[in-house]
């Protein structure tokens, strides 16, 4: 489906974006790219991100508004056991405090999850003396349903999630399984009651084929790869990801935040670069599919600008698939 699209802060390069309502204003939590002059892989070594900004919509139409870059939020040399590479976030909030979630290497170079806590939803944030206990991988999301938070996080290749079974590290280091096994999934854990450490071992989210068996490792086009985000639609939970190599971004369906989910379509077909992250938001009435491709930088994977496009559903729930290329 062709659908009117607009780069949200063509100024500067911004990616992976995780998009809240607070008290009516819209906020977008990207992360930001920054010129490394490292080449390509497959394990990401040229992305250099180093601090977050807080951009906020001045107005009600994503499309047309004016938005405002609410200035460095958290910066690397804040975080104690920071390493390198401050991947995607998100942001909760739970009794007037603003809790910050973000995937950075540690000084081992190995991913762990952050916490930072703020007032304010553009922040500034504080964050936590260590990472959280457990975590590994990227690409966080937190939903948030009566009083309860549930924290989604993985991504492979890059991600480092190919590096763990069962939330411990494998000996032989990353392994992924074999095309006809269950692919590798995202993780979900509820949140503990004051927001900075897992109430539970995390748990796969599982994604079910139309014939309820888990997808597999070698359905490309369909399996998990990163860049979790989950929201709520007419009483259903929606689970939306990125196939990464295959460039798509699909979702599946399940009946509560746990899953399992059963895949269902495509939500964005390739875009210019790589891949893209997104997230999906209800914002004055109306639905919102947020994402990034490389089309400002002429096709550079490392240097990303934000996106913003209509997301419609037809009258069954699934939804109606975006043309990623078309402007």
């Amino acid at each position: 489906m062709k659908t009117k699209k607009r780069y949200l802060w063509p100024s500067d390069y911004m990616a992976d974006p995780s998009v809240h309502v607070f008290d009516g204003k819209l906020y977008i939590y990207p992360s930001h790219d920054w010129e490394s002059g490292i080449p390509d892989d497959d394990f990401g070594s040229e992305y250099d991100m180093k601090d977050y900004h807080v951009l906020s919509l001045e107005g009600d139409d994503p499309m047309t508004s004016p938005v405002k870059d609410n200035g460095v939020a958290l910066k690397r040399e804040d975080v104690k056991w920071a390493g390198r590479q401050m991947w995607d976030c998100d942001i909760a909030r739970k009794d007037g405090k603003y809790y910050l979630y973000f995937p950075m290497k540690d000084k081992n170079d190995i991913f762990r999850i952050g916490v930072a806590v703020g007032d304010r939803p553009e922040g500034p944030f504080v964050p936590e003396p260590d990472p959280m206990r457990g975590s590994y991988s990227i690409d966080v999301c937190v939903f948030e349903e009566n009083g309860e938070y549930y924290l989604y996080f993985g991504g492979i290749w890059g991600g480092q999630l190919q590096r763990y079974r069962d939330n411990k590290a494998l000996d032989t280091g990353s392994t992924l399984p074999e095309d006809d096994q269950p692919a590798l999934t995202a993780m979900v854990a509820k949140l503990s009651d004051d927001m900075l450490q897992f109430a539970e071992a995390p748990r796969p989210v599982v994604i079910l084929d139309e014939n309820g068996k888990p997808l597999t490792a070698g359905d490309n086009s369909r399996r998990f790869f990163e860049a979790g985000w989950l929201h709520k639609y007419n009483g259903k939970y929606y689970f939306s990801y990125s196939t990464g190599d295959t460039h798509l971004l699909c979702y599946a369906i399940g009946d509560n935040p746990y899953g399992p989910f059963t895949y269902k379509g495509q939500i964005l077909t390739p875009v210019i670069g790589w891949t893209t992250h997104h997230s999906i938001v209800e914002f004055n009435g109306k639905w919102w599919l947020f994402f990034h491709d490389s089309g400002l930088s002429k096709g550079v994977n490392c240097l990303r600008s934000l996106k913003v496009c209509e997301l419609t559903y037809r009258e069954d729930g699934t939804i109606e698939t975006i043309d990623g290329m078309d402007e």
